[in-house]
């Protein structure tokens, strides 16, 4: 066996061996819970709850072991989500009953140090302090998975439409009202619904944008995964035309490849369906957009992330050619891009477009209040930023990724219109 290959037995056997472990501790919570009930029901609830045990131990083992032809890679996410939702559920589930045990163990300590003797209390409001711990357990469990189950069946193709004006002293006057149209983050391997994708679509056509911008990560991995939607996406056009950029997981970099020539070949194939597409793909480059006489600049780059990303973009050659230009528009995939080199180096750059946070694909927003995980890792996570004469716009994303859903934080089309300040 290679190192890799005894890597992965040891996670799968290690993953399994949790599963049973997390389950054998919730059981407890669970008989109590059924204690009451007749025989015939109580085994259906057994079966059912160690069912769902050995199902996942044999989704996992699969997915690590089972011939392609049977396992493909959309039946392999399908299992490892679903897996995942299941035992993040019960997390909460064992966290109550540790906390119990915790404090159980600690009155029973104290009772064994200061000879303190203990005693049984009886039922208060009809219920006995195992019976809450029981249904507060199986109550901590269902909270979660109820929520992320709705997040995938409400939220995963909920889109909305964010809007936000954007005034610039320098923008000549042919471009005044100029109404921007951004999408980013599709992850077509991710999508489940073509239905839900069209409605997207046919939400963002609707708004009839000047131009288009698309902030990347078309696919999760591998080129191929467009081509269910290579048609749906294929209708997004513009007067002034659909401008795009590269995305992290576009290179294909989190994926083992066979030889380092698959790998170029399907990033190849990648570029070549954008091109299908009709979207004018810019890899460190840039355009001049001419409306009577008058022009700004697009540039876009490749993705460059601070911190472990990686960092294909080349701003300094994206740039060039574009100095003298009065507006300068930048396509870059990673906000952390911003802060960490275009307002420092490129003080000119009027306006950042950038996706890949996702919003956590979960929060809270309300009004002008939002909240998300995603802004403990981001400065810039969501929405519309500014720093001097520099603006920033991060789309929450059209898709999604691992998790096939959104709470709180929904799929986003962007309109962004440019005034002369």
């Amino acid at each position: 066996m290679t190192a890799w290959e005894i890597q992965k037995l040891i996670m799968t056997i290690i993953a399994v061996v949790l599963i049973v472990l997390f389950d054998l501790y919730l059981y407890q919570a669970l008989r109590t819970l059924i204690h009451g009930l007749s025989t015939g029901w109580r085994r259906g609830f057994i079966v059912f709850f160690w069912g769902i045990t050995i199902v996942s131990a044999i989704g996992i083992v699969m997915v690590g072991y089972g011939p392609k032809t049977l396992i493909n890679n959309e039946l392999r996410r399908i299992i490892v989500v679903t897996t995942f939702l299941i035992y993040f559920s019960k997390v909460f589930g064992v966290l109550t009953l540790l906390i119990d045990d915790i404090y159980r163990g600690g009155k029973w300590i104290a009772a064994k140090l200061f000879n303190i003797t203990s005693r049984t209390t009886a039922k208060a409001g009809g219920i006995t302090r195992s019976e809450f711990i029981s249904k507060a357990t199986m109550i901590a469990v269902a909270a979660p998975l109820t929520t992320f189950g709705f997040g995938i069946v409400s939220g995963a193709y909920n889109f909305r439409v964010r809007r936000a004006t954007i005034a610039l002293p320098n923008l000549p006057s042919a471009f005044d009202g100029i109404r921007i149209g951004q999408i980013s983050d599709i992850h077509t391997g991710s999508f489940f619904s073509r239905s839900g994708v069209k409605k997207g679509v046919d939400l963002f056509l609707s708004e009839k944008p000047d131009i288009i911008f698309f902030t990347g990560d078309l696919v999760n991995d591998v080129a191929a995964e467009v081509k269910e939607y290579k048609d749906m996406f294929s209708h997004i056009k513009a007067p002034l035309g659909v401008f795009s950029t590269l995305g992290n997981h576009d290179y294909g970099d989190y994926r083992r490849w066979s030889t380092l020539e698959a790998k170029k070949k399907n990033f190849q194939d990648l570029i070549r369906a954008q091109k299908e597409m009709g979207w004018d793909l810019l890899m460190n480059e840039n355009r001049r957009i001419r409306v009577d006489g008058e022009e700004i600049a697009i540039i876009g780059v490749e993705n460059w992330g601070a911190g472990r990303f990686s960092k294909y973009g080349k701003l300094e050659e994206a740039y060039k050619g574009a100095e003298d230009v009065p507006v300068k528009l930048l396509l870059s995939h990673d906000p952390s891009h911003w802060d960490a080199q275009i307002r420092p180096e490129y003080g000119d750059i009027d306006v950042t477009f950038a996706g890949h946070t996702h919003g956590f694909q979960f929060g809270v927003e309300i009004g002008n209040f939002k909240w998300s995980p995603s802004q403990y890792i981001y400065k810039q996570w969501a929405g519309l930023y500014r720093e001097n004469n520099q603006y920033l716009y991060v789309n929450r994303g059209f898709g999604f990724l691992g998790y096939p859903g959104r709470v709180g934080i929904l799929p986003e089309v962007t309109i962004i219109e440019l005034k002369k300040a």
